[in-house]
Formats: C-alpha cells, structure tokens, sequence
C-alpha cells in the first residue's frame, strides 16, 4: 500500500540513515521503503530490492595431501524494476542509500523511466513487519557452529585414505568439501519485507582406478542444509568403502551392449533424469521461451498414471529446502503431476506476470548478480505401490542402472546420462555388471514409460544451473521401471 508522505524528492540527498552493516535487520526499512517508493512515483509498476552477505569456503584434498582451501567473502545487492510485462535487474555491490538509489535510477532509466521531479512528492511504501525466518528458527548462530578449516581438512584426509585402503588399482583420489553461508532480505513494493539464513554445506569423494586397458571412475556425493554438524557426523568410512566396492565391481565389467531395453532406475540420485529430462520444462521460463511440450498440457495426461512428482521446499534438510523464496515468498509444496496429469507449474514473480500462472515460491538465484527465475528446489517421483521385488520380476532382459553419471538435455527435453554403475537383468535377477552405457531418450516419450514405481523413495543433492545461476537442488525418486528406452554402448 502506498501513503503519501511530505517527504519530496530533493530532499532525498539529504537523508541520514543508519542501517546495520553487517545484519540485515528492521533498521533496512526506512531506506528501502523510502527508495521502492521512490521508484513507483518514477512509474514504475513493481520494485524489488535483493540484499545479500555471503561467507563462502571450499576445500579440497588429492590423494594424501590438502591442495586447495578457498575463502570468498561477498556483499551486494540487486534491484528489479517492472513496467507492464517488462523489466530490467541492476546489481551493485555498495549498500549505501546512495549506491542502492543509483542502482535504482539506472533500473528505471532503461525501462524509458527517471526519476521524479525535485517537487514530486514520494510515496512510502508500507513494508510488513520483518519476517524474520532467520531469528524465528535459530539461524543467526549456525556460522560459528560450522567445522574449522583444520576439521575440514582432517575429514578429508581420513577419506582420501580409507578409499585408498579399501580399493584395489587405485590411480587417483579427491574428496572436497564446501561450506556456503547466505543472509537476504528481500523489500518489495507489494509490501514484502523479509529475512533469512540459510547454510547448505557438501561433501564427496571420487576415485579413479585402472587395471591395464581396464579402467573405471566413480564418485558420489552428500548434502546437508540446515545442520552446522554436518561436516563432524558425516560417516566418511562407510561412503568410502561404497565408493570402492563400487569401483571394484566397474572396474573389469563388460560394455554394453547397445539396444533398446527396459530398465530398472535406483532411487536416490537417479531421480536427476526426471529433474533434466521434465522439472526444467515445467518452469514457466520455459513457457516464456516457448520451449517446452507441456506449456499448454495442464489438466492433461502427460505421463504413466503410476507416475506422481512433486517440487518442494520443506522437506528437512534436504539439500533445495528454503523457508522463503529468493523472492519472499514462504515455501510451499507444489504438485506438479498427479497419476500422470499435469497439474502445476513452477512460477516466480516474472513468470506468473507473463504466463498466468500462480507463483510457487520457486523464485530462486545464485546470488544478488542475478535476477530470481522459476528453478526446482527439492524435485522427485513420488513412491509408488510396487515393492522392489515386483519391479525385478517384470524384466525378463535388461539393465539395472544403481548409479548415475553426468549428461546432457536440449532444449526442449531431449536426453542423454552416462551411467555409472549398472547390471545385466535376466529373468528378473542381476547376473552381471555392465559399463559404458547412456541413456538417450526425450522427456514426452519417457515420461509416459514409467510404468512402475517402487516404495523405497530417497532424496540426494545436486546442482542445477540455468538463467538465475547455480543453485541447490535435490532430486529424488524410488526404484523405478522405465518399460523401454534406448540404451548407447558398444
């Protein structure tokens, strides 16, 4: 709500403000509410301000030794202007008045607008009390909590070792570890005046062994949000030693062969080909762009009626969690495909002006560089009603692909993942192991192929990279059965 005030806009210059440098706190209110004002009697029709500290650090050990510790430290904060269904995003890195009111001016001039006459009086924006998720949830004192540089570098040491006790051919090993701290607020014309922390914290290892011609490269990772212990309970031996029983088994395994097959997807990370393959078509970036199948299909059946998937932001300590969007808003759960019917999709501030659909608290970005866009945050198949013994039953010959790999998706869903680790099925059991196999496929097509799931549903962290930067994201899924798919080899 707007109330106009005596203040004109030649007395902008002369204000005095005293906000807290190093806290987002309520002495941010007047300044920003004094500017967002400022910025609709300039005509705009929407401004948001995004501030933000971040105390970032990463460290990293090869094989026996400790080559890399990281530090980064970053203040800024990123203006969004709208006017109709256009806008524009300017960043700066001085949070004074005057730095955030020059970013401001700069938003504005592009969008053909400027600042009020020296007589204009400026309306103040009448921000909600703070919505401090941060202080509400115990947040403030997670940084201190947090493993020291030397606990950082003794954990990973301690793994670099075991794997190398525990594999066999060993010609390499990593393990790295990274620590991301970040405080926002978010002011807004619409009155949304908002506050967070949040700490997401990862840890993984890789190794490389070779045999003569054999040779195999396996890595996994975890992930934690929320947890400043993270680093100090994390059971560094036991993923060790699966690292390295996993190795061991790839390392002498036959290639596939190539064909057409049904296969059986392990839960946990294997949910990342429904996050590439469909998630980031159910952005309404996409629609924007008109690069997505789907971007009319809503109400409609777009995949098997055993399929459900979800896009949340509550699941505890899920590595995408978030209380309130990069945008203020609360998170939520969205349902995005119930027994195979499209029912939503993920909308930010933006999409929602230009697609019509609801926002879902899925305004998300890497940083105050970027302007927010429509991203997943924690994104699966949901469990389904078969046990794993029914999936493995129903396969007389094909693949079981426990780990996944890297790939790639096109624009407009087409797919191809490497697989890490997988298995000959026949008859319904696994009878050997199999390397060298990819997954291709597109996302309308094998979407409506996941014909069973299973009970076992589990979460695993990732990265997800897109318009708004790189973020963290989960993906998740129970074992699954896709009834056929190609399959790349030798």
């Amino acid at each position: 709500m707007l109330t106009n005030t005596l203040l004109l806009s030649n007395q902008l210059p002369t204000l005095q403000y005293s906000s807290t440098p190093e806290r987002f706190d309520e002495t941010w209110e007047a300044p920003l509410a004094t500017l967002l004002g400022l910025g609709r009697a300039a005509g705009a029709d929407f401004i948001e301000y995004f501030l933000e500290h971040r105390n970032h650090i990463s460290c990293l050990a090869e094989d026996d030794s400790i080559t890399s510790i990281s530090p980064s430290l970053a203040t800024g904060a990123g203006v969004r202007v709208f006017r109709g269904k256009a806008d524009c995003y300017v960043s700066t890195n001085d949070l004074s008045f005057s730095g955030l009111k020059a970013a401001l001016e700069k938003g504005l001039s592009i969008l053909g607008l400027q600042l009020p006459a020296p007589s204009s009086f400026i309306p103040e924006i009448n921000l909600e009390l703070l919505r401090d998720y941060a202080t509400k949830r115990g947040k403030d004192g997670w940084l201190p909590l947090c493993s020291s540089i030397r606990e950082m570098g003794e954990v990973l040491l301690d793994g670099t070792a075991t794997l190398n006790k525990k594999a066999s051919h060993v010609q390499s090993r990593r393990a790295s570890y990274f620590r991301d701290w970040q405080e926002v607020l978010v002011a807004a014309s619409d009155g949304t005046f908002a506050r967070d922390i949040r700490l997401t914290q990862s840890v993984g290892f890789n190794i490389l062994c070779a045999d003569g011609a054999n040779r195999t490269s396996i890595g996994a990772r975890d992930g934690n949000t929320s947890d400043a212990n993270f680093l100090r309970t994390w059971d560094y031996q036991q993923a060790a030693e699966q690292i390295a029983e996993s190795a061991g088994k790839m390392l002498y395994a036959d290639y596939v062969e190539s064909g057409t097959y049904p296969i059986i997807m392990a839960n946990h990370f294997g949910g990342v080909i429904f996050h590439e393959a469909c998630g980031h078509l159910l952005e309404t970036t996409q629609i924007e762009r008109n690069t997505t199948p789907f971007a009319d299909k809503k109400g409609e059946k777009i995949a098997h009626e055993s399929l459900t998937a979800w896009d949340e932001g509550r699941a505890e300590n899920a590595f995408g969690t978030i209380d309130m969007d990069d945008e203020g808003m609360p998170g939520q759960r969205t349902l995005l495909i119930e027994k195979g019917v499209l029912k939503n999709f993920l909308a930010d501030r933006t999409g929602s002006v230009r697609t019509g659909h609801p926002r879902t608290g899925s305004g998300r970005r890497q940083n105050y560089t970027f302007a927010a866009a429509s991203r997943m945050r924690n994104t699966y198949i949901d469990s389904g009603e078969y046990t794993n013994e029914d999936l493995f039953a129903s396969v007389d010959k094909g693949i079981y692909c426990k780990k996944m790999g890297g790939g790639s998706v096109g624009a407009t869903g087409q797919f191809n993942f490497s697989v890490d680790e997988a298995y000959l099925i026949e008859n319904g059991k696994l009878t050997k192991p199999l390397k060298g196999a990819i997954l291709i496929g597109e996302a309308k097509e094998i979407m409506n192929k996941i014909s069973m799931c299973s009970q076992d549903l589990e979460l695993a962290p990732g990265f997800c990279g897109s318009v708004s930067g790189s973020i963290y994201t989960t993906v998740g899924q129970p074992h699954i059965k896709v009834d056929s798919i190609t399959v790349g080899g030798r």
